[in-house]
């Protein structure tokens, strides 16, 4: 007789999170005294504004927030949620329409949750953030990949999605600014990607979690704030983790037709229950306050991202788009693959960032994670002087 299984198998299928895997190397080499330069993670190296840390101290002494609260969010976040979403994206939305979210990643999870019953296809363009195919499969649906390339700056076309669809095709994951390409749709592109997924009865989960963070002339645009048609049809999720530099404070939402919010919600009450009501107020802080301290982080992304651009670009046999947004380059090193580095062939990315990490010291995120072989992320959310030190040792370790 076999022995019983000890883990589900659903559960045993789940991919470790790259990115924070990379993250957790980087972290342990440094805890044994190795000066090593991480790219891998994506969060803001500045701290939480003062103003909203304060909020969070003064919410510890209120006993109001000792106790449970409802497991949609706190009413007055949940309204400042909407107006916030009505401010900075054009879509207008009620706060019965907002559920409140333990981070962003939560929200993915509950969107899939809410919409999928077994077997029904993601269209997922690719490269794709880690975690969207991990989400898929545990609410029982398909990802369906859908590869783009540098050509079109690492964007799906209608032609694509009109190729891949099918009847059993449920949604389509759609991110503008991108984690992890930096790439960001035209309104042009948004608004004909809407009107083919009205057109295809295709439901569209949109994460809006970089919008404050594009450069140059690119703008980011909010789909059903260009097409209102489709938000009967369409998930927005978000936080305040990127824009107000609150990765740990874990809260974010998703904002979506009032049928879906309550399934979601139902289903929080049950896995989560509310968010930390400390965190909630300090993201009441956040989301109703000014935008003085995320125009001050946009430029040092800004500049930080074209620092980096310029010196990838640098190197022989690596290529890369300059970031349109978020705070990630994704450059091809196709072209050193086959090289040794520190005594060992490197043929693919994957074997790349290991010898990177062991010689270099350096810390990358291979574009496996990401359905990009080939590629890999580094994040610019650090220190000028280590973004410099950290692509230096790249290029000396690629010979360059």
């Amino acid at each position: 007789m076999s022995e019983p299984r000890r883990v589900s198998r659903k559960i045993a299928s789940i991919a470790e999170s790259a990115t924070l895997a990379v993250d957790a190397k980087a972290k342990a080499l440094q805890a044994a005294g190795e000066r090593v330069i991480g790219f891998g993670a994506g969060e803001p190296d500045f701290p939480t504004p003062a103003a909203i840390v304060d909020a969070a101290v003064e919410a510890c002494r209120d006993p109001r927030n000792h106790k449970y609260t409802p497991a949609a969010g706190l009413p007055e976040l949940r309204e400042a949620i909407a107006a916030k979403t009505a401010r900075d994206s054009g879509y207008g939305c009620e706060a019965a329409q907002v559920l409140v979210t333990n981070g962003g990643k939560h929200a993915v999870y509950n969107a899939f949750q809410a919409l999928l019953d077994p077997g029904d296809e993601v269209l997922l363009p690719a490269p794709y953030w880690t975690t969207y195919p991990e989400a898929i499969a545990l609410a029982d649906g398909v990802p369906v990949v859908l590869p783009t390339t540098e050509a079109t700056h690492f964007r799906v076309t209608v032609d694509a999605l009109d190729a891949a669809v099918t009847d059993r095709t449920k949604a389509l994951v759609f991110v503008s600014p991108s984690n992890p390409t930096g790439s960001v749709y035209t309104p042009a592109e948004v608004e004909a990607i809407a009107r083919w997924a009205l057109h295809r009865g295709v439901w569209v989960i949109t994460d809006e979690i970089y919008e404050h963070l594009t450069f140059g002339d690119h703008v980011f645009s909010s789909m059903p704030a260009l097409v209102p048609e489709v938000a009967d049809t369409c998930l927005v999720l978000n936080g305040v983790a990127k824009t107000y530099a609150m990765t740990g404070w874990r809260v974010g939402w998703m904002v979506g037709p009032r049928d879906v919010i309550a399934a979601a919600t139902n289903l929080q009450s049950h896995a989560t229950s509310n968010v930390s009501n400390v965190a909630q107020r300090a993201a009441l802080a956040a989301v109703a306050g000014d935008l003085d301290a995320v125009a001050e982080m946009r430029a040092a992304f800004d500049r930080r991202g074209r620092a980096m651009h310029g010196m990838l670009e640098a190197i022989p046999g690596v290529t890369c788009m300059a970031p349109q947004g978020a705070f990630y380059c994704f450059p091809n090193f196709t072209g050193v693959l086959g090289r040794e580095i520190g005594g060992r062939r490197v043929d693919t990315t994957l074997e790349l960032c290991e010898a990177l990490l062991e010689v270099a010291k350096v810390a990358i995120v291979p574009g496996e994670a990401f359905g990009a072989p080939g590629y890999a992320r580094l994040s610019f959310a650090l220190g000028d002087d280590a973004l410099g030190e950290g692509v230096g040792r790249i290029a000396q370790a690629l010979g360059a």
